[in-house]
């Protein structure tokens, strides 16, 4: 991920510019957005750029000069329209109806080598009718926290939306977070959907079910093609158009029963990475089930159930532990304005997806973080052993996954519990009674995990307990330190090598 020198070869056309982007969202119609302009800057300098993202959308990094993305991404050249979106939510508990992209835009839609539509968002590209009074722009640090934030959760098994490019933009910026004057950026988010629960809140505060379906119908046929395959809806006149006739409500309860298991799936991956996102409003959760939009986030420095990201969350409403109650919450808050089409007690009867959605994939997400797969039944199950010791060692979280993996790596798997020895140069000594308990089970899961293979669903990269450890685990976690580490840098000496290099080392 490090930057390269990239060259404009005389001649040579910006292939950005001439992507074929579908106007996927611009085709719902200008209820559901506004056309905006992207601000001028004084220059613009490449600082990050995503070569594995430019192949996924089927770009030769190659042909893609460092100043062709800063002409299409920092000079905005040649695209047009470029949109806000609308969209309303729950803010720390309180409705907001002032909200909608204040500091960035949809630049463009389009689809990856997958087949699957991507967007391009921009953040902090300029003022917007939705901007409220701030300037539509984006702290350096800010954006050099994202790039950090969106890869170090692809590396752990998240569901996240990533960075495709972050560019300096040369303005000074005053905030009364960061020490003022500071440094500007743009970045460029890429993400299978900006579509949020605030979308829909905003169509039931306009009392407009007739929106509503519309959007809902396009967020199942884009985001969720299965169910609209197993549950199409009839369009011949006389069918009926709107949920209310029973046409379309099938169809919208299934979408609803699967996102419902997709956000548990997210917060059971977002526990398992030790990450709190900070600000779980409604207009921050996405229609598709996906992670964004990281400004206040955090990952732990050590176990701690009531860890907040937030300087200003003083209640601890959105605290590392209460993600996956805040997670269902948001999904109740949803059935509001789903509830203009479809039946509450329906849609009450899709939220007990919940906890069980959860309650698997958490167990796999740790699982997999301890280099393991499912076993045998009779075995003691290595979850709570591990929370236990988690909650007694006064370890980091993230050096307790990345410690085991080293240790295994250097000296292969132990023969027998008794030569498993903490791992953690430098530590406190574990307390005796958690250690064992963890020790005797994990050794006994892994001996099994090696013997059985990686054939688990969602569970292998590799044949071995070392190498699902390498997979799964980050050499170092981004924790505030690290951060603030790797922003000094860039701060006080213009330094980017230590970004670069803990990029690479994801």
């Amino acid at each position: 991920m490090a930057e390269r020198p990239h060259s404009v070869p005389a001649g040579q056309a910006n292939p950005l510019l001439s992507l074929p982007f579908e106007p996927s969202i611009e085709g719902l119609g200008p209820e559901y957005w506004d056309v905006v302009e992207a601000a001028r800057f004084p220059r613009t300098t490449l600082r990050f750029r995503n070569d594995v993202l430019l192949e996924q959308l089927g770009i030769e990094p190659s042909a893609v000069a460092n100043a062709h993305l800063e002409a299409a991404y920092g000079g905005f050249e040649a695209r047009q329209p470029l949109l806000a979106l609308r969209y309303h939510g729950y803010q720390f508990g309180t409705y907001n109806p002032f909200l909608g992209d204040g500091r960035g835009f949809l630049y463009g839609q389009l689809r990856d080598r997958h087949g699957l539509l991507q967007d391009l968002g921009t953040k902090g590209s300029g003022t917007t009718p939705w901007s409220r009074g701030g300037d539509g722009r984006l702290t350096l640090k800010g954006g050099v926290r994202e790039v950090i934030a969106s890869e170090a959760l692809q590396r752990l098994g998240v569901t996240t939306s990533r960075t495709l490019c972050l560019l300096e933009t040369g303005e000074a910026l005053y905030r009364g977070d960061e020490p003022s004057p500071t440094r500007s950026s743009v970045m460029v988010r890429m993400a299978r959907t900006h579509l949020r629960f605030g979308t829909c809140e905003r169509l039931l505060h306009r009392r407009r079910p007739d929106l509503l379906e519309r959007l809902l119908r396009h967020v199942v046929a884009v985001y969720y093609p299965a169910i609209a395959a197993a549950h199409p809806i009839d369009t011949r006149p006389g069918a009926g158009s709107d949920a209310a006739s029973g046409n379309a409500e099938p169809q919208l309860l299934a979408f609803y029963g699967e996102l419902v298991e997709r956000v548990a799936r997210l917060a059971a991956e977002w526990m398992a990475a030790g990450f709190t996102h900070g600000v779980l409003n409604t207009d921050n959760m996405s229609l598709a089930g996906e992670s964004f939009d990281y400004g206040p986030f955090a990952f732990l420095e050590r176990w701690d159930p009531g860890f907040t990201a937030a300087y200003f969350d003083h209640s601890g409403l959105y605290a590392y532990g209460q993600q996956p109650l805040i997670c269902h919450h948001n999904l109740r808050l949803l059935q509001e304005p789903l509830a203009m089409l479809l039946p509450r007690a329906e849609l009450e009867a899709r939220l007990e997806r919940f906890a069980p959605s959860y309650d698997t994939h958490y167990r796999l997400c740790l699982l997999r973080r301890l280099g393991l797969v499912a076993a045998r039944a009779e075995l003691p199950d290595p979850v709570l052993p591990t929370l236990q010791l988690l909650a007694a060692w006064p370890v980091g979280y993230g050096s307790f996954f990345s410690g085991l993996a080293a240790h295994v790596a250097s000296h292969g798997l132990p023969a027998g519990p008794e030569d498993l020895v903490p791992f953690l140069p430098g530590a406190p000594e574990p307390p005796r009674s958690e250690w064992l308990a963890w020790r005797d089970t994990w050794w006994s899961w892994s001996h099994c995990a090696d013997s059985a293979g990686a054939g688990e669903a969602g569970m292998g990269d590799g044949g071995s307990v070392a190498a699902r450890l390498q997979r799964w685990n980050l050499p170092e976690t981004p924790i505030r330190p690290v951060i603030e580490r790797i922003w000094e840098a860039i701060d006080q000496h213009d330094d980017w090598q230590p970004f670069h290099t803990w990029l690479a080392g994801t």
